[in-house]
């Protein structure tokens, strides 16, 4: 047993699942489960409120969801529940066999748009309330970005694998290299299938809109495959989010000398802490304060940057300061600024956009102008945390299940 467990207060009203975690984990209960040894039972419960749970006990940002809510952060000893959440939820999923527990949504065909967080949630989900299930997705193989994104060192691919087997052994069908848009209409699902919940991600980069910026490499191709570029010896990655870290703890992994560099402070990243912390023990540099401005053969020409506080004390503001460019050398420069996703699948649909070019939808998802569609994940959120899109397709599911 980890003794992490005993530490646990068994919270009545506790913080860490009511507040810190998007999925309202019901840590106390299975933690008092853990501690009678009943692993079996505790493993289906945190299955059953969040089938990743597994992956989320490893990649989540911990000091901002339960770690950093728990009531013993008052005295700085918060319990690494985390650490006993993977441990039950590895256990649990590796080898499990899917079963149907209810015929609530007997007869009832859903089609999921994307194999990652959402759509393996979501599968699992609807096919144990009695759902027949069909999953599409542009990549050959299911996970998503935690197959295609999330590189090896942080996410074992044996959690991919364990949900192919799984839904393979279940009936659920999976079809492959199959872009909803372009292979298959989004109209076509949504006239075939009863309903249809879009939980694709945001891959669609970002643009610097720089000169040179065609030199550049974009961060998500480079994960997906880096065995595909040859980096030469020094790396710069621009952006603070947590592609970029996953982009420069990849590039220092082939041995090239890998830089970071960004707009703001530290403080300002929008990436985890730990892996801002993890890539500087990688050897990843830092430089910050510092904008692009021009993407040149060899190199990248950079502004200096500064915070400035309002004379009206509002938001402090980052600003670029003119007159301090300089050339910084490299010979390949990786872009992690920002993604979102593709809405071409929406064209010719009578769905509602808003101003911003998103779908307008509901508090569940629900696509305002398309009877049986919903969205969730980066879809309605734009390039979230795992843990954040598995709680947006609950949302989802339980939409469908108020109405059938």
């Amino acid at each position: 047993m980890n003794n992490e467990a005993l530490r646990c207060l068994l919270c009545k009203k506790p913080k860490c699942a009511l507040q810190g975690c998007p999925v309202h984990t019901p840590v106390p209960e299975c933690m008092a489960l853990y501690r009678e040894g009943k692993l079996e039972e505790a493993g289906a419960m945190l299955f059953r409120n969040n089938p990743l749970s597994a992956i989320t006990s490893q990649v989540c940002d911990w000091k901002q969801f339960c770690y950093g809510h728990c009531v013993l952060n008052v005295k700085q000893v918060p319990v690494r529940w985390y650490e006993i959440e993977q441990e039950i939820s590895t256990a649990y999923l590796l080898g499990h066999e899917l079963k149907r527990e209810s015929d609530r949504l007997s007869g009832k065909r859903f089609a999921l748009v994307g194999a990652g967080p959402v759509g393996l949630c979501s599968a699992v989900w609807l096919y144990m309330d009695g759902a027949d299930v069909i999953i599409f997705d542009a990549n050959p193989r299911m996970g998503g970005v935690l197959r295609y994104g999330i590189p090896s060192f942080r996410l074992d691919k044996k959690y991919c694998d364990a949900f192919e087997t799984m839904f393979e052994k279940a009936g659920i069908t999976f079809r492959g290299g199959v872009e909803v848009g372009r292979d298959v209409s989004l109209a076509s699902l949504s006239a075939e299938f009863d309903a249809v919940l879009i939980g694709a991600g945001a891959e669609k980069p970002a643009t610097l809109r720089i000169p040179g910026e065609e030199r550049a490499v974009q961060a998500l191709p480079f994960l997906k495959d880096p065995s595909a570029f040859d980096l030469g010896k020094k790396v710069i990655v621009i952006g603070g989010g947590n592609v970029a870290m996953d982009a420069c703890r990849t590039a220092v992994r082939q041995g090239v000398e890998t830089w970071v560099y960004y707009r703001k402070t530290f403080e300002n990243m929008p990436a985890n802490p730990l892996e801002v912390e993890e890539a500087k023990a990688d050897g990843v540099q830092f430089r910050v304060f510092q904008a692009p401005v021009e993407v040149r053969e060899g190199g990248v020409v950079f502004r200096d940057c500064e915070n400035v506080q309002p004379e009206d004390g509002g938001r402090v503001v980052t600003r670029i300061i003119d007159g301090t460019d300089h050339f910084v050398e490299c010979d390949t420069l990786l872009t992690a600024i920002s993604e979102k996703p593709d809405f071409s699948m929406f064209s010719g649909t009578a769905a509602v956009m808003n101003e911003w070019g998103w779908p307008s939808v509901d508090d569940s998802g629900k696509v305002e102008g398309l009877p049986n569609v919903w969205v969730a994940g980066d879809f309605i959120l734009g390039p979230k945390t795992v843990v954040e899109a598995v709680a947006s397709a609950r949302s989802a599911f339980l939409a469908w299940q108020a109405t059938n």
